[in-house]
């Protein structure tokens, strides 16, 4: 396994160290070649804040200590996809209880309930449910747009001990798996931290949040 996988099965989270992360783009080519997700779909993306921009001094490439000290974090590299998160909003707006978490820790969909109403689309704060036949118009209002769709996480690939592709393949081990205490641990080790905000921290890691 990467370095970046420090274990996988129950309990274990996925987590980006934003630091790290190159755009190079590897996870989505892993996750697409290993799931055959079509062209026009991706279960996992790279949102680039501040294209171009350099950060205030001294912070280039500590985009996080620069937003906890109000300083311009520069041109950032997110990569955006399901968090399974403890607080999961997508699962408590889900109207057909479509949306779940499972057991042991992983937010699944339910295709034969879900009605493509796009509720978890807004409710999400990490844009992870894809509709990829989606009506824009009626689609937000009668649930139309297709069933969603979503990173798992690789939660086959867990089963049998291998870890999510993504991070598997990641360069620069940009994508850790593990507890949320292992992903904490892993982050200050490295001397970075999280990206996002308490309020972000809360909804993706719940009590467990405190390990940050």
């Amino acid at each position: 396994m990467s370095q970046g996988v420090m274990s996988v099965g129950e309990d274990a989270r996925i987590f980006p160290d934003v630091e790290a992360c190159i755009d190079c783009g590897g996870c989505v080519v892993a996750c697409k070649r290993t799931w055959d997700v079509p062209r026009d779909e991706q279960r996992i993306s790279i949102s680039t804040m501040l294209e171009g921009e350099e950060a205030a001094a001294g912070l280039n490439a500590h985009s996080a200590k620069a937003l906890r000290q109000g300083q311009n974090p520069g041109e950032t590299s997110v990569p955006m996809q399901c968090y399974h998160c403890e607080n999961a909003p997508c699962v408590s707006v889900c109207p057909t209880d479509s949306l779940f978490k499972k057991e042991n820790g992983f937010v699944e969909v339910r295709d034969d309930l879900c009605v493509g109403c796009q509720y978890c689309l807004s409710a999400c704060p990490f844009g992870a449910p894809q509709f990829p036949d989606a009506d824009e118009g009626a689609a937000k209002l009668f649930g139309t747009g297709g069933t969603m769709d979503k990173c798992t996480m690789c939660e086959e690939r867990q089963d049998v001990g291998k870890g999510p592709a993504c991070a598997e393949e990641c360069a620069t081990d940009a994508l850790l798996v593990g507890t949320a205490g292992q992903i904490a641990e892993e982050l200050d080790k490295r001397g970075s931290a999280s990206f996002f905000n308490s309020e972000a921290m809360e909804i993706i890691f719940g009590e467990d949040a405190e390990a940050f």
